[in-house]
């Protein structure tokens, strides 16, 4: 028998959860042929088959978690495996612990068992209860009143798929990551009519970009090492039903504003369909969140390792504003910029802010 695993489908991907199967025990199958499609990080990804042969087991069902390594199928004597897509440890998972290690210190509230039987019963986590009792004890009133107050909240729903991931992203990032924030409002009163928002934006972060490099990078702080990178690869915050996806729209310094709008558009449709290709997912030096186009006018923004900024834009609306020397009410876009505060300087994003606005600035 020879077994099959959940290969490696994206930057930093951990696990996958199961869409649909394709197979079923006992199916032949030859190279190439859909097993499986599972939801990654970000996509619905298709897994083939890499060999011909008998499917003797399949590994989970819809909705299952499956970690990267994992098994996905078992082949009938006789099939050949591609060990090149096989990642990860087929191991039963938890580590113990070396003799002699000490065992780590408990943490948390304390509870009687009777208290966390009851915890069990009501269905009550007991790390969201405020313990009461004496020298921070966990009381049966403690677990009576989370489970009501649980039960006028409604129903769990476990995060799944892309929420899932989102979730798992930013507790990381918000973890290593010390975020800054600067934020200025660009005059955009003189813009032609009908201008294209976003595209604009897209060409002025790219001009930003030249006047300062030191944005559009990644960092890697176990070897503390910044890369400052050669091309643009912009990531592009778009709000879906199932949770936000971040397609990269690649090289944008050197791309026509109408070959800009075509990639944009496309890349919107394949987030919202759930068929973007992982590999659009991946790789982006800095990124937009646009988040104006539904309301807002300024955040404080999430920076998601390596890289090192993000740009956010705001809700557009008349302002008083400095114009040919005197105050006037004129259109303004709020622009946001979050930086990795280890590695980007104040005046480095400064500057970058300064180009930002220029550039927007213009009248076409």
């Amino acid at each position: 028998m020879r077994q099959f695993t959940l290969p490696d489908l994206g930057e930093g991907l951990e696990e996958a959860e199961i869409v649909s199967w394709y197979v079923g025990e006992g199916d032949h199958v030859v190279t190439d042929q859909p097993l499986v499609s599972v939801e990654t990080d970000k996509a619905v990804v298709e897994i083939p088959s890499p060999s011909s042969g008998r499917i003797a087991r399949v590994f989970g069902a819809k909705g299952d978690i499956v970690k990267v390594g994992a098994p996905l199928v078992e082949f009938a004597e006789g099939a050949e495996q591609d060990t090149g897509t096989i990642v990860g440890d087929l191991g039963s998972g938890e580590r113990r612990p070396a003799p002699g290690t000490p065992a780590e210190p408990l943490t948390g509230p304390q509870v009687f068992p009777a208290v966390r039987a009851l915890a069990r019963k009501l269905d009550v986590d007991l790390e969201s209860v405020e313990p009461t009792g004496p020298g921070g004890t966990v009381t049966r009133a403690d677990v009576e009143r989370a489970a009501k107050i649980v039960s006028q909240a409604g129903s769990a729903e476990p995060l799944r798929g892309t929420r899932r991931a989102m979730a798992q992203r930013m507790a990381t990032a918000h973890a290593q990551v010390v975020p800054a924030t600067v934020t200025d409002e660009a005059d955009i009163d003189d813009w032609p009519t009908g201008e294209d928002v976003t595209i604009r934006l897209v060409r002025a972060i790219a001009a930003a970009c030249t006047a300062e490099p030191a944005l559009n990078a990644w960092y890697n702080p176990s070897a503390g090492e910044r890369r400052l990178m050669a091309r643009v690869d912009l990531g592009i915050a778009v709000d879906t039903e199932g949770g936000l996806i971040v397609p990269v729209l690649r090289n944008v310094a050197e791309r026509s504003v109408s070959d800009l709008r075509t990639g944009l558009d496309r890349l919107r449709a394949d987030a919202i369909a759930r068929s973007i290709p992982p590999e659009e997912l991946r790789g982006a030096t800095i990124t937009l969140s646009n988040f104006g186009m539904i309301g807002g006018r300024f955040a404080n923004l999430i920076v998601v390792p390596p890289q090192t900024a993000i740009i956010g834009a705001g809700r557009i609306s008349p302002g008083v504003v400095p114009h040919r020397g005197q105050p006037a009410v004129r259109r303004t876009l709020p622009l946001s910029l979050t930086f990795d505060h280890r590695v980007v300087t104040g005046g480095e994003a400064a500057r970058f802010m300064v180009a930002l606005k220029s550039d927007l600035e213009q009248m076409s």
